[in-house]
């Protein structure tokens, strides 16, 4: 990463970071990516997709902006919830509802079904992400002894 790159994962791993892209820059890319196809984010210099999911419970539409990688194809997520204890609503509902549309840059737009990765596929798939976002190892920190962090893979339906 260079200098800018860095900062801006610093910034967003740390508590005022965390707080700023959940509650500004989410509400934000929850519309734009979706108006945009995926190519305009608040989150600049970060690969950034909206993921459009069925709410477990409600049975409503539910959009979340997500920081992503493409690894041979597949859109590669993590269910961090920046640390906290619980898993992320988003994370839920694709566990119920793999069936789900996606607004990402570089073509990707388009329908996928999500499934969480196993433990060999995880371990190989958390690296790629840390390298991408060393803020995971932060929040990987903060969920230690309460829940391991689900790496979520959305392939082309």
């Amino acid at each position: 990463m260079n200098p800018v790159e860095r900062a801006l994962a610093a910034f967003a791993a740390s508590r005022p970071g965390s707080w700023f892209y959940l509650n500004v820059a989410n509400p934000v890319d929850r519309r734009l990516l979706p108006l945009t196809n995926g190519r305009i984010s608040l989150s600049l210099g970060q690969p950034v997709l909206c993921l459009e999911v069925t709410g477990a419970k409600s049975g409503e539409i539910r959009r979340t902006p997500l920081l992503f990688k493409d690894v041979d194809g597949e859109l590669v997520m993590v269910a961090s919830a920046t640390g906290r204890p619980k898993h992320p609503a988003w994370y839920h509902n694709v566990c119920a509802n793999p069936r789900v549309k996606v607004y990402a840059p570089g073509g990707r737009t388009g329908d996928y079904t999500a499934r969480t990765a196993s433990a060999e596929e995880r371990k190989r798939l958390w690296s790629a992400m840390v390298d991408l976002y060393p803020g995971f190892e932060v929040y990987e920190e903060r969920t230690t002894g309460i829940r391991e962090i689900p790496i979520v893979v959305l392939s082309r339906a």
